[in-house]
């Protein structure tokens, strides 16, 4: 297996040593063998329930926050690493589904239907990388590059979603 994929127990405790390593690890969720991305993905739902509440300039902020300290926390974990955007560090899967789901903040449609189809876009768009995902992916480095392609990934769902709120 690649380094990107496997964390060995040094790896590990290098990346909960420190406040910004459980941040990136999305509080352990990106500890998991398998699908880290969806499961920090799946993580970032339960917060997300209680977000949706916000008015839209508290959850542009909480984005805006959220992003700042996931770059922060994504450049901490790699150094602490030694591997550039690592599977297990998944905070801009939080961002990035967050993203996806703000139409449905907007639209007060908090259905868990919609919730679910919120969550397939991102994945969709996350693990497909359409352009410009693919290219942010590939040319954007660091704890900038770890978030911005995710953010692109939200953005890209949550104008899928908007439309499918629209259509009903």
């Amino acid at each position: 297996m690649s380094a990107k994929k496997t964390l060995s127990a040094a790896q590990c405790r290098a990346l909960l040593a420190s406040p910004a390593g459980w941040i990136a690890c999305g509080f352990g969720s990106g500890l998991v063998p398998l699908a880290q991305g969806t499961a920090g993905s799946l993580a970032a739902l339960l917060p997300w329930v209680f977000l949706r509440g916000l008015a839209w300039p508290w959850y542009a902020l909480v984005l805006v926050g959220g992003f700042a300290l996931g770059v922060w926390a994504a450049n901490v974990a790699s150094r602490a690493l030694g591997v550039a955007d690592h599977r297990a560090i998944v905070w801009d899967e939080f961002i990035g589904q967050w993203i996806a789901l703000w139409p449905l903040a907007l639209a007060a449609a908090a259905s868990w239907w919609w919730m679910l189809a919120g969550f397939a876009l991102f994945r969709l768009f996350d693990v497909w990388k359409p352009w410009p995902i693919c290219w942010l992916d590939r040319h954007v480095k660091g704890g900038l590059g770890v978030m911005l392609d995710d953010v692109a990934a939200g953005v890209v769902a949550a104008s899928a979603l908007a439309f499918a709120l629209a259509l009903v």
